[in-house]
């Protein structure tokens, strides 16, 4: 049983490997504590603003992410 050998063409070059680069979990905490704290307030926005705690005199908000709290499931009316 004979096995064939590629051969590069004429004028190939070579692909070069690839390294997978490494990320420190020390690193990434602070990240992740920004991330975690800000999808916090996000959540706050949607669900609890313009009801028991309020930033904003008014309903402006209410109205602009009334939708998005019908989607998630939090009664508003």
């Amino acid at each position: 049983m004979s096995h064939t050998v590629a051969t590069p063409l004429p004028g190939a070059t070579a692909i070069p490997a690839v390294e997978i680069p490494t990320v420190d979990l020390r690193e990434l905490a602070p990240w992740a504590l920004f991330a975690g704290l800000l999808g916090l307030l996000v959540v706050f926005r949607v669900s609890a603003d313009q009801g028991a705690v309020s930033l904003f005199a008014g309903t402006a908000v209410h109205e602009w992410a009334h939708d998005g709290r019908h989607l998630l499931g939090y009664p508003c009316h």
